[in-house]
């Protein structure tokens, strides 16, 4: 898609070198994928202490054995 926008020059710069990109376009697309995953990580971590996760890590392998 195909979109103007007017994003301050020296933010875009900096923003670039944080990412190490190297076009205008790589720069958005990188930014865009992190605060995406960063929003994807702050709804998980909502449950963090809330999830019973009681695992025994024998019992988990010995399924994967019996898949195979």
């Amino acid at each position: 898609m195909k979109e103007t926008i007017d994003i301050p020059e020296d933010l875009l710069q900096e923003v670039m070198n944080i990412l190490n990109s190297k076009s205008k376009s790589e720069t958005i697309i990188k930014a865009l994928s992190k605060i995406k995953i960063l929003n994807e990580r702050q709804k998980i971590h909502k449950y963090k202490g809330k999830l019973n996760l009681d695992v025994d890590l024998d019992t988990l392998r010995s399924r994967n054995e019996n898949f195979c």
